[in-house]
């Protein structure tokens, strides 16, 4: 389904605090993506995104990106929730590049992401599988 709700939305700064204290990132030019996979059952995945004031100044350029991003995960976030099974990923997605990309270009950025993400979830989960408890 290709709706974004409020339950996608990752909201509550403890929540977000422990997303960026505990959970893992890498980069995938223009994005900073940090994730964790945690227990819980609300949805399959819920994000925060995120444009620094520090590259852009004007909030209207940062909300334009946002809702860019937004846009492009909400198209694609089928990639990311055909590979979870009983859990949550939570998301962190940062904007990274100085200068404003076109909307095609991002929602493809996005794509390459959330694959790489899976690629991610897969390995992490073949490792923690591999450990003795």
């Amino acid at each position: 389904m290709n709706t974004f709700t409020k339950e996608e939305r990752l909201s509550g700064k403890i929540f977000i605090d422990k997303l960026v204290q505990k959970g893992k990132s890498f980069n995938c030019f223009p994005f900073r993506i940090v994730w964790l996979q945690t227990p819980e059952k609300k949805a399959k995945g819920q994000v925060v995104i995120s444009v620094p004031k520090r590259l852009f100044k004007r909030a209207v350029d940062r909300n334009r990106l946002k809702r860019i991003i937004r846009e492009g995960y909400r198209k694609n976030k089928e990639i990311l929730y055909s590979e979870v099974e009983d859990k949550t990923i939570h998301l962190l997605v940062i904007y990274t590049s100085k200068t404003k990309l076109e909307s095609k270009l991002l929602e493809g950025n996005i794509i390459e992401a959330l694959r790489l993400l899976v690629k991610k979830i897969k390995t992490d989960r073949i490792e923690t599988s591999g450990k003795p408890d």
